[in-house]
């Protein structure tokens, strides 16, 4: 048997997702599974953007400087 022909990534999509439904359903109600905060879903998406943008940028070429960000548009410090 190929290590490719068993275990759960071998399953059909909808089984996994069933195997996973029930899972996640458990875990709730043995009141261990984690639920996000607004803050640690909005610090999660950030770090996502910014980790899709820099693979984007080294997979075109380009550059990994500070240009056309918020913080380098603004040479002067804040109140002045």
């Amino acid at each position: 048997m190929a290590k490719e022909d068993r275990g759960f990534a071998s399953m059909d999509p909808a089984k996994q997702r069933e195997i996973a439904s029930k899972g996640g359903k458990a875990a709730h109600q043995k009141g261990t599974a984690h639920e996000w905060t607004s803050e640690e879903a909005r610090d999660a998406g950030r770090k996502g953007g910014i980790a899709s943008h820099r693979r984007r940028r080294e997979q075109s070429g380009g550059t990994d400087d500070a240009s056309g960000s918020p913080d380098s548009m603004n040479s002067e410090p804040a109140g002045q």
